[in-house]
């Protein structure tokens, strides 16, 4: 079963929408013991890192969810916010995150751009094992954006006056900064092969 984590910051219902659009079946990850034998994770993102860390805490998610991919390597996915608290340290309140990738979240300078980005953007995909290659164009509302310290995790890039990193992957965890629920037949699509792939092939 795809556990999608239903928290006050998040958009879980959007997701479960999709996700069962697709034929699969999901329901919502609200206790510890929904994490146990999740067969997938999925961490949607809407709001700010500080609100989405302090959901997590609230509901006593961030040691199981910590044990579930980190140790038992169960397939994971994050989404917007989802993403960006998966590194260490968040400029948006000056929020310490899970850590689980090393780098940080730094915001778009206003002065160069509209900030937020809302909207549709390219988004170029390398190649994974999980996933081949994709160029294709999303959904995005974001102020915020990832630095990944080490360009191995770096899965996706997209430019908004400059290069910022809109995907990440290490080993069984994949995250995106776009909206795959709102993306139309794009998202679909590969939302789809993320979890078709049910983490057979590692980043």
């Amino acid at each position: 079963m795809i556990q999608i984590i239903d928290y006050k910051a998040g958009n879980a219902p959007s997701v479960l929408n999709a996700v069962t659009h697709l034929g699969y079946k999901a329901r919502y990850a609200r206790q510890p013991s929904d994490l146990a034998n999740a067969a997938q994770i999925i961490l949607p993102g809407v709001g700010s890192a500080r609100a989405t860390m302090d959901s997590l805490r609230e509901m006593n998610l961030l040691a199981p969810l910590e044990e579930a991919v980190l140790q038992k390597k169960t397939p994971f996915l994050g989404i917007c916010v989802g993403m960006q608290i998966l590194f260490e340290h968040s400029q948006e309140e000056d929020t310490s995150c899970l850590g689980w990738l090393r780098g940080k979240v730094v915001r778009f300078d206003g002065e160069r751009v509209r900030v937020p980005q809302m909207g549709w953007n390219l988004v170029a995909l390398s190649d994974s094992p999980a996933n081949a290659a994709l160029r294709d164009y999303f959904y995005f509302v974001n102020s915020f954006y990832a630095q990944p310290a080490q360009p191995s995790d770096i899965w996706g890039q997209s430019d908004y006056n400059g290069p910022f990193v809109s995907a990440v992957c290490r080993d069984n965890i994949y995250a995106v900064q776009f909206h795959l629920e709102k993306s139309g037949e794009a998202g679909l699509a590969l939302l789809n092969r993320l979890i078709a792939s049910g983490g057979d092939g590692k980043c």
